[in-house]
């Protein structure tokens, strides 16, 4: 079921947040406990604990045509929201393939890992 899922390394996101080839919406679905280790800017939070609380105002937060890629720890909750995003009618979903973890492994140190 993931294998068919859009994904994005975390080296190509580095380099579509640095210079963004269309307007991108960044979701970090971590719990704020994670946030506070480590943590990438301009994500949106968006708990996947706290699912209920948003997701019947996704539609107001999130515009379903633009680029959207999600974020966690190393890519298991991001690919559920991702899935969901999809069946909800949006168009442009990736996983980060791997996470923050991959990302402080493969792209920038200095973010914690934990």
């Amino acid at each position: 079921m993931l294998n068919d899922l859009p994904q994005i390394t975390v080296t190509e996101l580095a380099a579509q947040m640095a210079n963004p080839p269309e307007p991108l919406q960044l979701i970090d679905v971590r719990e704020s406990e994670e946030l506070e280790l480590a943590q990438l800017q301009g994500f949106i939070h968006l708990p996947l604990s706290q699912f209920p609380q948003w997701s019947t105002s996704i539609y107001q937060t999130l515009d379903p045509h633009c680029t959207t890629l999600v974020l966690c720890h190393h890519g298991v909750r991001s690919a559920q929201c991702c899935q969901w995003l999809m069946s909800q009618g949006f168009t442009h979903v990736k996983n980060i393939a791997g996470g923050i973890d991959a990302y402080s492994c493969e792209v920038n140190s200095n973010i914690p890992r934990y």
